[in-house]
């Protein structure tokens, strides 16, 4: 009777952080603090648990990609995508053979780090448009070290593969570090090298058969609804108060992990 209570109580949260996902995605960002521990409530285990949350919330990141597609810069285009794909696809490999008691004993800190790292991606957003504002005539005419931003770009995409939190505002500091200067460019990007490298991982995860389908059809479907909502909502919230919820929820959640583990 308990058992059961207990599993009916984790489904409902397993719905409503879907949503809440969906919406902190489409407003800020950091949906995974929420959805992610919500399938391990489920009793799915750490890895499995992490390729499902992934495909899950990857539509949300496909439809940004449609929305930016204008914003890219072409020269740019190939070398991300191949760092994206050789990235995403090592760090979804080496997720799989990693132990799940392992994994379970990384997840705190990769928390953690990814809350921290989407702590300080105000500061840089805000100092990437004044470095874009201060040189408005230069905006895509830098020559770029390509080699450089490829070999530096890949293990931010490993990362992103393997757990993914926070790996987004890597990219865009990698990509500002070598002189791109034009903060909605920045930001396509971003998405793209996200999108591409998740996609990648997807595919590992769906050939390895570590989706667990009944769960994340549930939940790509409620984190659509809420990314819905967080879309409409988005433009009417101070988006330092949402990055103060979401950091704050992650540390939360990875202290958990700390005591449970």
């Amino acid at each position: 009777m308990i058992s059961g209570l207990s599993t009916h109580w984790n489904f409902v949260w397993l719905v409503a952080a879907s949503f809440l996902a969906g919406v902190m995605n489409a407003m800020a960002g950091g949906g995974s603090f929420i959805s992610f521990p919500a399938m391990i409530a489920m009793g799915v285990p750490p890895v499995e648990a992490n390729a499902t949350n992934t495909v899950a919330l990857w539509p949300g990141q496909l439809t940004s990609l449609a929305a930016l597609r204008g914003d890219m810069r072409k020269d740019l285009l190939p070398l991300i995508s191949v760092a994206s794909i050789l990235g995403g696809v090592g760090g979804a490999i080496t997720l799989l053979k990693t132990k799940q008691v392992t994994f379970m004993h990384l997840i705190p800190w990769l928390m953690l780090g990814g809350a921290l790292i989407f702590g300080v991606s105000g500061p840089i957003s805000k100092w990437l448009r004044s470095r874009s504002k201060a040189h408005p005539d230069h905006v895509g005419e830098r020559p770029l070290p390509l080699m450089w931003v490829f070999l530096c770009t890949i293990p931010v995409c490993f990362y992103i593969g393997y757990f993914g939190a926070g790996g987004g505002f890597l990219i865009m500091t990698i990509l500002a570090l070598f002189g791109v200067e034009e903060m909605h460019v920045l930001n396509s990007l971003k998405v793209l090298a996200a999108c591409l490298s998740n996609f990648c991982a997807i595919v590992t995860f769906v050939i390895s058969g570590r989706v667990l389908w009944h769960y994340c059809l549930i939940s790509m479907v409620f984190a659509a609804g809420g990314g819905w909502v967080g879309a409409k909502y988005a433009r009417r919230t101070n988006p330092d108060v949402l990055r103060a919820i979401v950091v704050s929820t992650g540390c939360v959640i990875a202290g958990y992990f700390f005591w449970k583990g």
